[in-house]
């Protein structure tokens, strides 16, 4: 049930003496129809403002009842008010003024240019037109910067009805367009001679945008290898460098996603820079970057002679030295999640579709490694454990029942397989050809080959369990002999 009553307060007199004093108008204390508990100035009298709070309990009632239009305040407010709220709400969020300036400026050009004043005169199909034509000007905007411009009024929208200032979002349902058929700026990494050409190059030139040579090759060497930002770069200081566990960090207020990050070093590039800021203060700046990197960083590009966009139409910028961090540590073999984190994306996809590029002969040497189908199957032929030589073990026939060894490895036992494979066998023996007995065979094998066969004494009575391939080539001959 509303209430009033009078706001009290403390004031010091002149005298030195604090006393409390009530508030000349009465104050009004009411539940609305969202069941948030509001408060609302009165009047003097205590009569009108006791009528003024039955009055808001009343609306609020018929507004949960769906009677009456609950935003009906903020309808007719002005656009520009809600904007103005929508941005300090960025703001309040942690973002950066550049960005909560950025978003509201591209909603505002679209209340301004669709010409809405109010709430209830923004229209979806106005807002697509709108968005539309910009890009179908001559000098255009790209469907990522379309997808940009819907983006923000959207947030706007659903910011709305989060603050509870409106029922739903007329723009929810409108799509964005496909950034692969229309890219106006794609970068593509350079490669590891073309770093090294661009460092040599820029070393040797004098001084360009307030920084001199060496300065700017730190700079482009601490991008490659780390993956930092233009805006990360330039806010780093002599602190931000532990030497000792050769890492750099980055303020989470300077973060892109507003995290502190800590990022590991090369052992060289540690100790090129404890060179590059022995005499500096803590606090001082690592590097003096101009506004202008973009057009530095072209300058130097042009020393090295390499072209700015190449045959593909992609761009060699400054942001491309972030690509070429990511480039260089796919094609290193590290594993994607570790270069999703050097990188610091919160989405793999991102990493690894739109930061990872096919650096030059590599993708040569990948079908390289498939294999030789000119080659036959009945060439392919399996390989033994001796000297890496492949034979044909699908032969059946009785010649082939003894495998040719390697002559190279095993010259005796392959003139005791040569004399085994020269004995005829036949299904009846004649009278003058007598088996060979174990004992006669072995003791013959064992002058052929004195350093295979076992030193052990073999006993007239049978074999002990052969274990070498002689032993084997006996058991074959014996039983053959049997038979």
């Amino acid at each position: 049930m509303a209430s009033i009553f009078k706001r009290k307060r403390r004031v010091k007199l002149p005298n030195g003496k604090t006393v409390i004093q009530q508030s000349a108008k009465w104050h009004i204390k009411f539940i609305d129809a969202d069941g948030i508990e509001r408060r609302a100035v009165g009047f003097k009298d205590k009569t009108a403002s006791q009528q003024l709070a039955a009055k808001l309990e009343k609306e609020a009632e018929l507004a949960r009842a769906g009677i009456v239009d609950r935003y009906k305040e903020h309808r007719t407010r002005p656009l520009l008010q809600h904007l103005e709220g929508f941005r300090q709400s960025l703001l309040a969020r942690g973002n950066t003024a550049k960005h909560a300036n950025q978003v509201t400026s591209r909603a505002k050009r679209i209340v301004e240019g669709c010409q809405f004043k109010t709430w209830t005169d923004i229209s979806a199909s106005k807002v697509q037109g709108y968005v539309a034509d910009l890009r179908n000007r001559p000098d255009g905007i790209s469907a990522q910067t379309f997808n940009f411009y819907l983006k923000d009024i959207k947030q706007f929208c659903r910011w709305m009805v989060q603050d509870r200032r409106a029922s739903e979002s007329p723009l929810e349902h409108l799509k964005g367009l496909n950034v692969r058929t229309d890219r106006r700026h794609d970068r593509r990494a350079l490669e590891p001679d073309e770093v090294r050409r661009l460092l040599e190059a820029t070393r040797a030139a004098g001084p360009r945008f307030g920084m001199d040579g060496y300065q700017r090759v730190m700079l482009y060497r601490l991008a490659v290898e780390t993956g930092l930002r233009r805006n990360e770069l330039k806010t780093l200081t002599v602190g931000s460098f532990d030497f000792d566990n050769l890492t750099v960090k980055v303020e989470a207020a300077y973060s892109k996603h507003r995290r502190e990050d800590v990022l590991p070093l090369r052992k060289e590039t540690a100790t090129a820079f404890r060179s590059f800021l022995t005499g500096k203060l803590p606090t001082a700046r690592v590097f003096n970057m101009p506004d202008k990197t973009a057009k530095m960083f072209r300058a130097d590009l042009a020393d090295t002679g390499i072209p700015y966009v190449d045959d593909s139409g992609r761009y060699r910028d400054f942001y491309c030295l972030r690509h070429t961090t990511g480039s260089l540590l796919a094609a290193s073999g590290v594993h994607p999640k570790v270069v999703q984190s050097i990188m610091r994306h919160s989405d793999i996809n991102l990493t690894m579709s739109r930061y990872t590029h096919i650096f030059r002969g590599q993708e040569s040497d990948a079908v390289a490694k498939l294999p030789d189908f000119s080659i036959s199957s009945s060439q392919q032929q399996v390989v033994t454990g001796t000297d890496n030589k492949p034979v044909d073990v699908a032969q059946s026939s009785p010649e082939k029942l003894t495998p040719q060894l390697t002559p190279t490895a095993f010259p005796v036992r392959n003139q005791l397989a040569a004399d085994v494979n020269s004995f005829s066998i036949r299904p009846e023996r004649a009278d003058n050809h007598k088996p060979l007995q174990g004992e006669t065979l072995c003791t013959e094998s064992r002058g052929l080959s004195p350093s295979v066969i076992d030193k052990k004494q073999i006993r007239p009575t049978g074999f002990e369990p052969a274990t070498s391939g002689l032993g084997n080539r006996c058991s074959i001959l014996l039983s053959y002999g049997r038979n």
